[in-house]
């Protein structure tokens, strides 16, 4: 059995030779504790030949032993680790990545006589017995058990002259950042910057003053880092998005969770010494690690929810722009993502990503960290602290991309937003106007909703305008008060003017059926054309502009709600979006539906 394992790796990994995911067996694991900080564990490792306790998972590894996944006699297999040296000249092997080959119980015990390595010429040989309170001499013998505890983590990182490459201009040695924690003096990092926020300002009894925040990545892992001040003064303008650079000097502490949903027990924070230095060969660093899960997943998962996911933009609108509570416009854009699960979830942009988004093509969008709300079922938000990335060089993009040319253009997908528990919906829930009917769409507790496409045969023009509070953000009808003024009810106020607003009936049929529809500005709009009240400035006009809309073909969604009208129930249908037919989509989809009928 001992053939299984790499022999002589230990001694290897004791010499400072790398060696490539080599398969071990764990004999022991013991849990430090981390003080303020997490836990780490230390693990008594054997190559079949000898055994040697200098191993160390990385904090991001603790979940495999408090999982019972890393328990003594398993096989595992090293695909990562990174060795680093303390002031004595031990050698501590930090477990960056690995998997578990066979677990403990389908071993049978300890493979092979292993015994302890010598680390070593000048050290006396450890102790013959297997060591199963993996206790290593890294201090003088008479300090407690938590001195030595914290002595080794306050060493923990400290590299060998040839460990690494030196950074331009510095003396310290590149670590991963997986392996930083707040007892290391000397290190730097070499990472990638995969987010930066805007500066933000506060104002308090204590002072003025400003922060931004970063996030950067390497091989290992991410962290979030934060300057104030000064360092936003030197920092701010030297970093950009999606470039690598060397950074070091700078103060780590426990991360604060109710802030970022970077996966690391750490966070930085830029001071005084602190160095940031850009680095021209960085090809190798990764764009950025995500953990995505399905959109068929975010059914299940809770409100609030950070999230990394990825599908193809089925569609996207315009930008708008709102006012919030702080009376700060902002822009605002939501698109439509589908992954192969065949789900669609609404995913809504803010600010300079929604202004610059280009959905054209269809692109993969790749979303890191995105807030999920539980708000008309199941949407998406991609905040500042969130990583929007289009097309990006990773597998399951081009996974994704080579599913939906083939086949996922045809499928329609159900959306996880507006219409959860009440039959699926969306942009993406389409029907016929006979399905309308005889689905008794509108019947439930909530409206349901659905697209179709579909010809206006008849407008009708009376009553088509009404007279709107003249406020930009209310729309609400007025009272002529007969004396020059025009009250609004919501806004309690009386106006001297009014602006005209369309409410349109419409009567719209496809090839089973038709159904009449209300139609409010922005659809009517789209309807009769962008100007139609400016363009018709006599009745005949008016009349030309209703004429030339009949006849014309849109994509229609529509709400639909059976609602109580002078003691009857009747299904009221408003149209919430129109657009032009996308006619390469839509025969893409005639085929689709020709073909499941076929295979009935």
């Amino acid at each position: 059995q001992a053939s299984a394992l790499t022999c002589v790796c230990l001694q290897a990994l004791s010499n400072g030779v790398t060696c490539n995911e080599p398969v071990l067996q764990l004999v022991h694991i013991r849990k430090i504790d981390g003080g303020n900080g997490p836990a780490r564990y230390r693990v008594l490792m054997s190559d079949g030949r000898h055994t040697m306790s200098s191993f160390m998972l990385s904090t991001q590894l603790n979940c495999m032993a408090e999982d019972n996944r890393l328990s003594p006699n398993c096989v595992c297999v090293l695909r990562r680790h990174v060795t680093n040296i303390l002031k004595d000249g031990r050698r501590v092997v930090i477990i960056l990545e690995l998997d578990v080959l066979k677990h403990a119980e389908e071993v049978a015990g300890k493979i092979g006589d292993p015994t302890p390595y010598t680390e070593g010429q000048s050290k006396g040989p450890q102790t013959a017995a297997p060591a199963p309170e993996v206790r290593a001499p890294l201090q003088p013998q008479n300090r407690n058990e938590g001195e030595l505890n914290r002595g080794f983590n306050r060493d923990f990182g400290k590299k060998a002259p040839s460990a690494m490459p030196s950074t331009p201009g510095g003396g310290s040695k590149v670590v991963p950042i997986a392996s930083l924690n707040p007892y290391q003096s000397k290190w730097t990092v070499r990472a990638r910057i995969i987010n930066k926020s805007s500066i933000r300002t506060w104002s308090n009894t204590r002072g003025d003053g400003k922060l931004f925040s970063m996030e950067m990545v390497d091989e290992s892992g991410e962290i979030r880092v934060t300057g104030f001040n000064q360092e936003v003064d030197k920092f701010y303008s030297l970093v950009e998005v999606g470039k690598v650079y060397y950074v070091s000097k700078a103060s780590l502490k426990i991360a604060n969770k109710q802030y970022t949903s970077v996966k690391n027990d750490y966070e930085m924070t830029l001071n005084g010494e602190s160095t940031i230095i850009p680095c021209d060969d960085g090809g190798d660093v990764p764009m950025v690690q995500c953990e995505f899960v399905t959109i068929a997943d975010l059914e299940s998962r809770d409100k609030d929810a950070i999230v990394d996911v990825i599908g193809v933009c089925k569609s996207v609108d315009e930008v708008t722009r709102l006012t919030t509570k702080a009376n700060r416009e902002v822009s605002k854009r939501t698109l439509n993502l589908m992954d192969m699960s065949g789900k669609v979830v609404t995913v809504t942009l803010w600010g300079e990503e929604a202004e610059k988004f280009d959905g054209s093509g269809q692109p993969i969008v790749a979303i890191k960290a995105a807030k999920l709300s539980d708000f008309g079922g199941r949407s998406l938000s991609a905040s500042f602290s969130s990583t929007l990335m289009i097309n990006p060089d990773i597998p399951e993009a081009y996974k994704l991309r080579g599913w939906y040319d083939k086949e996922g253009h045809a499928v329609d997908g159900q959306s996880l937003t507006e219409l959860r528990g009440s039959g699926g919906g969306g942009n993406t829930n389409w029907k016929t106007l006979t399905d309308v009917k005889t689905e008794h769409l509108g019947h439930g507790e909530k409206a349901d909703y659905y697209s179709c496409i579909a010809t206006i045969v008849y407008l009708r023009k009376e009553n088509c305008l009404y007279q709107a509070c003249p406020s930009q953000d209310c729309n609400k009808k007025v009272v002529d008060q007969q004396n020059g003024m025009f009250r609004c009810e919501k806004c309690d106020r009386e106006f001297p003017n009014f602006k005209y607003r369309l409410i349109l009936s419409a009567n719209i049929a496809d090839s089973g059926d038709n159904q009449w529809v209300t139609c409010f500005q922005e659809s009517a709009e789209a309807i009769l054309g962008q100007n139609a009240l400016e363009e018709t400035p006599n009745e005949s006009a008016f009349d030309e502009v209703f004429q030339n809309a009949n006849f014309n073909t849109f994509v229609f969604r529509n709400r639909v709600k059976l609602e109580m009208y002078n003691d009857e129930s009747r299904i009221k249908a408003t149209v919430v979006d129109v657009k032009p037919v996308d006619h390469k989509d839509y025969i893409k989809r005639l085929i689709m539906n020709i073909r499941k009928l076929a295979a009935q």
